[in-house]
């Protein structure tokens, strides 16, 4: 079985100068509670046979584990005592280990380049900040700091508790009852739902790489918008299938990249479609122009067949991911934390099986206006880059 506790905490919640203390957090409650030092966690969680995690995102935290169901009342008591009741031990030792891990993703190019869109497409605003931190604002942290935070935002009314499995689910609700203690009046906080205006700028970054790594995107649909099953339908066509136009165009027909694909990301009030692509300095110039003429004729690519097949893709993909407790966990726990209603694997089938080609077409035409796009790539050379980016605003690092 799969048990996740979910909280309402997350990067964008943060204010400039805590940057990363949902992360840093994430990390410090497995280090003791109230009860248990990080040696109980550990070694209780071994002998369970159980597989203990957590992760942070730009809205939500969750601490979760798999276990087996004879097990399911000392992992939630575990759990429970962590997020609810953390000591915030060996802080300092533990923010070494964040420091490292923040110096360890700033190496990897393939996965700083989506933060750099990020703040490309929103600017200033906390959705443009990374999730792990800075090494600045992490190093300024104080248990006095970090305990104000967790006070504030892992509270009662903004915890979500969510299983999947063999679950009794009155026994879940008595463990619920018993761990977590009722905090009347208390409010939970809520990001600032004021959007920036949508930006047209091409950031760069200079790094001594071998591919440039380059991520192209724009504001997309929010998590409740009706529209965004025709969105699924349409990322899946454009980059999200070995059949999709940009997987042919750029590495099957011209060999211009090993990887290349799109995806879309929901927020409670915005959204985010977006495209990447590696490539080394010789290519970069043609896949990007590809890329860029495949976006201006999506419009045209959703046709009957196509959208039928992405629906089919899409279909089969979310039968065969809800096999798994752990994603049927994850698709329970962030509906109901995000105020979402909890679909059922048939509604969600229904919801793609009823997107039509207009649909489509609307989507495209809403959501992937190149004029509303912005960019960002790290590479060593501006050169290839700037050259099919005239009309944005340049930003360079």
């Amino acid at each position: 079985m799969a048990l996740g506790l979910w909280v309402a905490a997350g990067s964008r919640l943060e204010p400039p100068e805590l940057g990363g203390v949902s992360h840093f957090i994430e990390h410090l409650i497995f280090k003791g509670s109230e009860r248990f030092s990080s040696w109980d966690i550990a070694h209780l969680f071994d002998d369970m046979g159980a597989e203990p995690n957590a992760a942070t995102s730009r809205e939500h935290t969750i601490v979760h584990a798999r276990c087996l169901d004879e097990d399911l009342e000392r992992a939630f008591e575990l759990l429970a005592e962590m997020v609810a009741r953390p000591t915030f031990a060996e802080l300092d030792q533990e923010r070494e280990v964040v420091l490292e891990e923040v110096a360890m993703y700033e190496d990897s190019p393939i996965e700083v380049i989506h933060d750099d869109l990020a703040a490309a497409v929103f600017g200033d605003h906390p959705l443009g900040r990374p999730i792990i931190g800075r090494t600045e604002t992490l190093a300024r942290m104080d248990r006095e700091t970090v305990g104000a935070y967790h006070e504030a935002h892992y509270v009662n009314r903004g915890i979500v508790v969510a299983a999947a499995g063999h679950i009794d689910h009155a026994l879940l609700c008595d463990l619920a009852a018993r761990h977590f203690q009722p905090e009347p009046g208390v409010v939970v906080p809520r990001a600032d739902g004021a959007l920036p205006a949508p930006r047209h700028v091409a950031s760069f970054t200079r790094k001594d790489t071998e591919q440039y790594h380059v991520c192209l995107g724009g504001p997309g649909p929010r998590r409740g918008d009706d529209d965004r099953f025709a969105a699924f339908v349409v990322d899946t066509i454009l980059g999200g299938s070995w059949s999709s136009r940009l997987f042919q165009e750029v590495r099957e027909k011209r060999g211009l990249a090993y990887s290349v694909y799109s995806y879309t990301t929901l927020y409670a009030d915005t959204g985010m479609t977006a495209v990447y692509v590696g490539s080394r300095a010789e290519a970069v110039d043609d896949a990007l122009r590809i890329i860029l003429d495949v976006l201006g004729g999506l419009e045209d690519d959703m046709t009957e067949a196509a959208v039928e097949r992405a629906r089919n893709h899409l279909k089969g993909q979310t039968v065969l991911s809800m096999e798994s407790p752990g994603s049927r966990m994850q698709a329970l726990g962030r509906s109901v934390l995000t105020g979402q209603p909890v679909l059922s694997v048939d509604d969600i089938l229904a919801r793609i099986d009823a997107v039509t080609v207009d649909d489509a077409r609307a989507a495209v035409r809403r959501y992937w206006d190149l004029d509303t796009w912005s960019t960002a790539c790290i590479g060593p050379d501006a050169s290839p880059y700037r050259a099919v980016t005239q009309g944005f605003a340049w930003e360079e690092r």
